[in-house]
């Protein structure tokens, strides 16, 4: 599971002016930036011919930053950070924050979790598996119970033991909040690195990038 919420994008007019600087061709620029952007036919010419030519020419794309909040799984969030250079994130806290609330079902990306059939557990005990609780009930009747379990405790003592056991318990499936910028440059390595990424997330993610105006135009 993810959402991707108030995207924002600036910076057009210092990339448009950047780009030309080389040329001395700020003449030739024909982008209107207010009351709202509009790329001239000229200046995507130059923007597309940039882009295909390599990353060390279309340095214009590291000027136009994309800023969204984005609610995903940390499993998730732990290949994201991969991207270091031209990124930067705040994130709602796990250490400080995870006792703010009851533990819930919708803290969790739990969509792919079994909850009939038991062809996963056949792969691993050929048995009859009908007493064996699913995924997604392992989940629901165990997993959030202990852990709210370990809040409550946490809230009426204060003793740093039940703190511990919701951090190390806590699922990879746990979703976190993040409010992130990334520049146009990251957005297109995401797009070409992660288009066709097992995770769901990804393909997501990438979806909604390619709707930002004028990234999938430029590149092509």
């Amino acid at each position: 599971m993810i959402r991707v919420e108030d995207i924002e994008v600036f910076g057009w007019d210092a990339c448009v002016r950047g780009m030309r600087n080389p040329m001395n061709s700020w003449d030739r620029s024909d982008t209107i930036i207010y009351p709202e952007v509009e790329v001239g036919k000229k200046d995507m010419k130059l923007m597309k011919q940039l882009f295909a030519a390599g990353t060390e020419h279309r340095k214009y794309l590291r000027m136009l930053h994309i800023q969204m909040d984005i609610v995903a799984p940390l499993y998730w969030w732990k290949e994201f950070d991969t991207y270091k250079v031209g990124t930067a994130a705040n994130s709602c806290s796990t250490m400080h924050k995870i006792a703010a609330k009851p533990f819930e079902l919708d803290d969790f990306s739990w969509d792919h979790l079994l909850n009939t059939g038991c062809d996963l557990f056949e792969l691993k005990w050929g048995t009859d598996c009908s007493t064996m609780v699913q995924p997604q009930h392992f989940l629901i009747e165990y997993i959030i119970p202990v852990l709210n379990v370990c809040r409550e405790k946490y809230l009426e003592t204060k003793d740093k033991r039940y703190w511990w056991q919701m951090i190390q318990l806590l699922p990879s499936s746990y979703n976190q909040r993040r409010t992130v910028d990334i520049t146009y440059e990251v957005a297109a390595r995401i797009i070409d690195q992660r288009m066709d990424h097992k995770l769901d997330e990804w393909r997501v993610l990438v979806n909604e990038l390619l709707q930002l105006p004028y990234l999938a135009e430029i590149r092509g």
